[in-house]
């Protein structure tokens, strides 16, 4: 099994056990902080197991259907979760400004301060948990979920704070103005999520990083006359390139097709936590004007 589908069902184990806790203690204490964190949790139960599946397609291989595979499933996923985010960010947002109108005193504090301090707990190791495994894969769905579980990592200690300050000082208020903060922090958090995984759905080129170290690559082959015209896109793990290679007009098919093969070859390991489909176009002089005046 990949470590990224271990990873969403370790962020739906996790998340399930939160979500029993902090719905329990919600519902008992009346803190509209917790119920938010208990319905927040939720939805990164079902944002989690929805990553698992998604992951799990977009790992099969292209075929008749899907020629260059499901790896869009990802960046789909991610404008779900970003959107799902903001849903609740308004749901909690909606039922912070009720309780400014109703007021109504939290009970069980002792109670809730614990189970506060193990969400934080647990959130935090996942949260590291995911950052690492979002570095060492770079996949969109693991980021966008350790993004997600960051943001749970702040408002729970938010929320934590807030409930001391009621412990101690029995300033009620804070509870709602709490909520409203973290509704508005939750919907802000979601926009690069949606707006990356959108990118990707409309074949956005590689970071200008990633443009540079191809590019780099390809200045360095020899007996080749020079490069031009290249294309790029990511498709969840997936890479798509193409490029123009200019060889000298006297070379034998077979030499420049065995050079294109180790292009390819050097391509793939530039980028050796993902597949790279490389499209090496073969030039017998450099017609980069004709290209240039084509895609204008």
């Amino acid at each position: 099994m990949r470590i990224e589908k271990k990873a969403t069902l370790i962020s739906s184990s996790t998340a399930a056990l939160l979500v029993t806790i902090k719905m329990i203690v919600g519902i008992l204490s009346g803190s509209i902080a917790i119920l938010a964190s208990a319905i927040d949790s939720f939805l990164d139960l079902s944002v989690s197991i929805f990553n698992y599946f998604a992951l799990h397609q977009s790992e099969k291989k292209a075929d008749a259907q899907f020629n260059f595979g499901r790896g869009k499933l990802e960046a789909i996923a991610a404008v779900m979760e970003g959107t799902i985010i903001s849903i609740s960010g308004f749901f909690i947002l909606y039922n912070a400004i009720d309780k400014l109108l109703h007021p109504k005193v939290i009970a069980y504090m002792d109670m809730s301060l614990i189970v506060m301090g193990i969400s934080i707990a647990l959130t935090g190791a996942l949260v590291l948990f995911l950052i690492r495994v979002a570095k060492k894969t770079g996949n969109l769905v693991i980021r966008a979920d350790a993004l997600h579980y960051q943001t749970d990592l702040y408002t729970n200690g938010a929320i934590m704070i807030a409930l001391g300050v009621i412990h101690f000082t029995d300033f009620q208020i804070i509870d709602p103005l709490l909520g409203i903060g973290i509704a508005f922090y939750m919907v802000y958090s979601a926009y690069p999520i949606i707006k990356e995984g959108f990118l990707m759905l409309m074949d956005i080129s590689l970071n200008e990083d990633e443009i540079e170290k191809i590019e780099d690559y390809l200045l360095g082959v020899e007996n080749i006359n020079g490069t031009h015209h290249l294309t790029t896109r990511r498709s969840g793990s997936d890479i798509f390139l193409t490029v123009h290679v200019v060889f000298n007009i006297s070379i034998s098919l077979y030499d420049a097709h065995r050079i294109s093969d180790k292009i390819e070859e050097g391509l793939q390991r530039l980028f050796k936590d993902d597949y790279v489909h490389s499209i090496i176009h073969m030039d017998p002089y450099d017609d980069s004007d004709v290209n240039d005046s084509e895609s204008a």
